[in-house]
């Protein structure tokens, strides 16, 4: 269930689904079942990390498997919250407008789009709601909430997502790598590739083949690190009224601007960039051209798809692409 903006009831979810939890605590079970021979060793060093691998994992595990799944139905009256655990009862609570004595919307420390409501109650007690999903009408459905529930000087938040900005930003502005790191790290690779190397020669033994192979590949990746490093400073997309502004950097620093409009676009999809559809989704464009652009780490599906239905109002994009 998601938060709308067009109907009575804002609905908020929080919580993975069986098959998510699944994939993950098996994930995590396998690795930590790697350190199983560990055990039936005759070093006490080696038995101790075993065991806490292994102690870890079954307590990671434990709180994948076991993190309630948490929704909130916020009415204009009252809000219904329900917690529910895997193969546990329903838990429901219901928070009246006369308990609520303010409200907030501190931001993600790990994701500076993702917002959270806070509500102080009248008991003193704080309670904090699952993400809003549609991140592009964060300031409406925030001012939409302190109106219902008649709580004043509610801050709005700092979204560069909001539809209400004249310009919506994906990502961070892209900046150059400073010619000091660059040098630092082709200078490691270098010398990781060299250790072996000389480690033979300083024990009087003759280098291996890929000990040899190891220096020409050393080599090369320092000057691919130095020539192309700034190619992995990833991208920022500026979304205005009818275009976009890509922007992103040539291997010598400079930044390269693409622009393009609704008019060029062939289709607009959201797809997953990771594992996870909770965190790793992204809008990804396809011009008539054949170009094809890749936004910046967004967040949710839910997330992605309302800044891709966005970028479809902003640009106009005809029916046939549009794919999110």
């Amino acid at each position: 269930m998601d938060d709308a903006t067009t109907s009575n009831d804002i609905r908020l979810r929080e919580g993975s689904s069986i098959a998510q939890r699944l994939v993950v605590a098996g994930s995590a079970g396998a690795v930590a079942l790697c350190f199983t021979p560990g055990l039936f060793t005759h070093d006490a060093l080696e038995v101790i990390i075993s065991l806490a691998a292994l102690l870890a994992g079954a307590a990671f595990v434990c709180a994948v498997m076991l993190a309630p799944a948490v929704v909130w139905i916020i009415t204009p009256d009252e809000i219904l919250i329900g917690r529910q655990r895997p193969f546990g009862k329903l838990r429901t609570r219901i928070v009246t407008k006369d308990d609520i004595t303010g409200l907030q919307v501190p931001g993600s420390k790990t994701a500076k789009t993702r917002f959270q409501l806070a509500f102080t109650l009248a008991s003193g007690e704080r309670l904090t709601s699952p993400p809003l999903s549609d991140v592009t009408h964060v300031r409406d459905t925030v001012a939409r909430i302190a109106a219902q529930f008649d709580v004043a000087n509610v801050e709005a938040p700092v979204n560069p997502l909001d539809a209400s900005n004249p310009e919506m930003h994906l990502g961070d502005p892209v900046e150059a790598f400073s010619a000091r790191d660059i040098r630092i790290v082709a200078l490691i690779i270098v010398a990781l590739c060299v250790v072996p190397y000389a480690y033979k020669l300083w024990r009087g033994l003759s280098p291996g083949p890929v000990d040899i192979l190891l220096l020409p590949l050393g080599a090369i990746a320092a000057f691919a690190v130095h020539r192309y490093a700034n190619l992995a400073a990833g991208s920022f997309w500026i979304v205005r009224q009818a275009d976009i502004r890509v922007e992103r950097l040539w291997g010598d620093g400079t930044v390269r601007a693409d622009h393009f409009e609704g008019r060029e676009v062939k289709t607009i999809t959201v797809e997953r960039r990771g594992r996870s559809e909770d965190e790793h989704c992204i809008v990804v464009i396809r011009l008539r051209s054949g170009q094809r652009f890749r936004s910046p780490r967004i967040g949710s599906r839910l997330e992605a798809r309302a800044v891709g239905a966005e970028i479809v109002r902003r640009l106009a994009i005809a029916p046939e692409a549009r794919q999110i």
